[in-house]
C-alpha cells in the first residue's frame, strides 16, 4: 500500500462526513435519534460509532487518547450531544487527516499487533489491511447514514470517490 492511499481516504472520509453531517443538521433531533432499525439504531447514533471506531483505530495507530471500554461503541453520553458530536468530528477528521500525511510506506508494509478495547485478545495483521479496515468501517457505516437521510427526506452529496475535489 501506498501512503498516497491513505492520505486520500483521509481526505475522502472528510468529505463525505461534512456531507452527512449537513444533511443530518437539517433534521429535526427527534429524527435524528429515531430508531430505524440500523446496527446502531438511527442516524445519530450510526455517525457516533463511526466516530468512536475511528477513535478506537487512531489511538492504536497513533497513540491518540483511548476510548475508554464503558463508551459502548459511541452509544454513552459523551456522544449525545449532537452539537458536541459534530465539533468532535470536524476535529478528529483532521487528526486522522494529520496523521495520513505522516505514515510511512514501511509502516503500512509491516506487521501491527493490537488488543482489542476488553484487553481480551492479541492480533497481529499487515498495517495496510488494519487501514484499510479503518477506512472500509467507515465507508459502511456512512452507507446506511446515507440511506437513513435518503430516507428522512435529506440528500447528502453523491459520494463518488471521483467527484471529491482534486488538490
Amino acid at each position: 500500500m501506498r501512503r498516497s492511499w491513505a492520505i486520500n481516504m483521509a481526505r475522502y472520509n472528510a468529505w463525505q462526513n461534512r456531507s452527512l453531517y449537513t444533511a443530518t443538521d437539517t433534521l429535526s433531533d427527534e429524527v435524528r435519534r429515531t430508531d430505524k432499525g440500523a446496527f446502531f439504531g438511527g442516524i445519530h447514533n450510526t455517525l457516533a460509532h463511526i466516530l468512536w471506531a475511528d477513535r478506537v483505530w487512531m489511538h492504536r495507530f497513533n497513540q491518540t487518547p483511548p476510548v475508554s471500554p464503558t463508551t459502548d461503541q459511541g452509544q454513552s453520553p459523551d456522544y449525545a450531544d449532537w452539537e458536541q458530536l459534530k465539533i468532535d468530528r470536524v476535529a478528529f477528521d483532521k487528526t486522522i487527516r494529520n496523521w495520513a500525511n505522516t505514515l510511512s510506506e514501511d509502516w503500512l508494509n509491516s506487521d501491527f499487533t493490537w488488543s482489542n478495547i476488553a484487553g481480551t485478545r492479541t492480533t497481529t495483521r499487515p498495517a495496510w489491511q488494519l487501514v484499510t479496515h479503518m477506512f472500509n468501517h467507515q465507508t459502511h457505516h456512512r452507507g446506511q447514514t446515507h440511506a437513513l437521510l435518503t430516507a428522512a427526506g435529506t440528500m447528502p452529496e453523491d459520494t463518488d470517490f471521483f467527484l471529491m475535489e482534486v488538490v
